[in-house]
């Protein structure tokens, strides 16, 4: 039968890329380690790893079962720690997945309710590129609740907390696309060079079918990998910026205008299974205090 320690052994070989330096982490001897892998590897029917001279790889057998150990290996975790919380040994850990942006613009003002309610709770926050990589990494047991876009074909528990608006940033003394009042058709930016995000950043995909849908493909002046970066840099005049409404800080300097037709997404929060009262309590303050979609800054 497999033993949790055998897949912290895999995980850990995995993880170090070297059955040495994997030994060394996991205070056991290598002839131990290499003995326990093959143990694993009788049990489930097949090799998991290739032993390559300067390293190992995972064989289609090990890449189809490691993120299930991680996910075994997460769940272990989370239940010896309520186990410790519920003896009183542990206030506990609350383990977050975000995307960056969320984690600039949505996040901040629940998880200060949530400090100030819960001192003891600690939290650890995981956040993506992508909301793909974000759903994927909730799948795999790497967090006890995800914050985000609403995943597509989620079989677990998914809370919609609100909508979040899209705005776009230009410069404060640019042109006046907007006419004075505060809307710009998106149509007639077509021609600026964009303030653009890194393709591996779920925003780009965003920025390229907002665009698309009223008729053009946005040219990049310049690409950032840093949701926090792109309005900074479309104030200071590299090109127009799509960008959440919620990261930018009050008295941002740049000037702030409404897309026509209007960008928004549904945000949610969602778990693997039915969440834990700690679990629950937190989604409770995101959904309460999370203030979605205003815009600061100069019009």
């Amino acid at each position: 039968m497999t033993s949790l320690r055998q897949l912290e052994y895999l995980v850990t070989v995995v993880d170090t890329g070297s059955f040495t330096r994997a030994a060394e982490l996991l205070h056991v001897t290598q002839p131990a380690l290499s003995h326990q892998m093959r143990a694993l590897e009788k049990g489930v029917g097949g090799p998991l790893l290739e032993r390559l001279p300067r390293s190992v790889r995972l064989t289609p057998m090990g890449r189809a079962m490691l993120p299930h150990a991680r996910a075994t290996l997460a769940d272990a975790e989370r239940a010896r720690c309520a186990a410790r919380q519920a003896s009183g040994l542990e206030a506990g850990e609350l383990q977050i997945a975000t995307v960056y942006s969320v984690g600039l613009g949505v996040l901040p003002a629940a998880l200060r309710v949530w400090r100030r309610e819960r001192p003891d709770v600690d939290v650890r926050l995981v956040e993506f590129r992508h909301a793909d990589e974000l759903r994927d990494a909730m799948a795999a047991g790497e967090a006890d609740v995800a914050v985000g876009p609403v995943p597509p074909g989620w079989d677990g528990p998914v809370r919609e907390i609100g909508t979040e608006e899209f705005v776009v940033v230009l410069p404060i003394d640019g042109p006046r696309e907007d006419d004075g009042t505060g809307v710009v058709d998106l149509a007639t930016l077509a021609d600026c060079a964009w303030v653009h995000y890194a393709p591996g950043n779920g925003l780009a995909d965003l920025v390229d079918q907002a665009c698309a849908a009223v008729g053009f493909q946005p040219r990049a002046a310049v690409r950032t990998e840093q949701s926090a970066a792109a309005p900074v840099l479309a104030a200071a005049g590299l090109g127009p910026a799509l960008v959440p409404a919620n990261v930018l800080p009050e008295g941002f300097h740049g000037r702030v205008l409404r897309p026509e037709p209007a960008i928004r997404r549904t945000l949610a929060a969602y778990c693997r299974s039915t969440p834990d009262p700690l679990t629950s309590a937190f989604i409770d303050v995101v959904a309460g205090e999370c203030t979605l979609g205003s815009p600061h800054g100069n019009r």
